[in-house]
């Protein structure tokens, strides 16, 4: 084939020279084309590109605000967070403050009403002591009665009433001074 084509090169050249040979024309309409399609190519690629790049540049953009709201979502988040700890930590310490008290009180009550158990109780011994003396002195109230009303029969039977009768109108006088 080298050899064919250097024929046809040969014949080319000596029929018309450089503008008569097929590569030439071939070659000149490759460049035409290029230089004519070549421009509208390179602009609608680099329409396309600029369009990709806009697009891009538009994502970027979209990424870097919605960032910047997940940061202060975040932050809020973390704010509230933060005061919700703050009220939880004060509503711990008002309930222990509250049991504390509660405590407190119930011990109080307990003593009270321990005291009041204790002061029931020495009163009731109090009235048990106060029946039990009552009927001690009942008791001997009712035995010097029967003691005396024993002593005054046999007194009384003897003979003596005249004379224990006499012996307290003597002592009358001197009992009223």
């Amino acid at each position: 084939m080298g050899s064919a084509f250097a024929a046809d090169h040969a014949a080319a050249a000596e029929h018309g020279g450089f503008l008569a040979s097929p590569e030439t024309w071939v070659a000149a309409a490759f460049l035409l084309f290029i230089a004519l399609f070549g421009k509208i190519l390179w602009t609608k690629i680099a329409a396309l590109l600029d369009k990709r790049a806009t697009d891009i540049r538009k994502a970027l953009d979209e990424a870097s605000r919605l960032r910047a709201e997940a940061m202060k979502a975040k932050a809020d988040a973390e704010k509230t967070l933060a005061q919700a700890t703050a009220e939880a930590e004060s509503i711990l310490a008002m309930a222990r403050a509250e049991v504390q008290s509660m405590q407190a009180r119930a011990a109080q009550s307990l003593q009270n009403a321990i005291a009041l158990r204790e002061q029931q109780a020495l009163d009731r011994i109090a009235q048990s002591e106060a029946a039990a003396a009552k009927q001690v002195r009942d008791t001997a109230v009712d035995v010097a009665l029967g003691a005396t009303r024993a002593l005054l029969r046999e007194q009384v039977g003897s003979g003596r009433t005249a004379a224990l009768i006499d012996d307290a109108i003597a002592e009358l006088p001197r009992s009223k001074h």
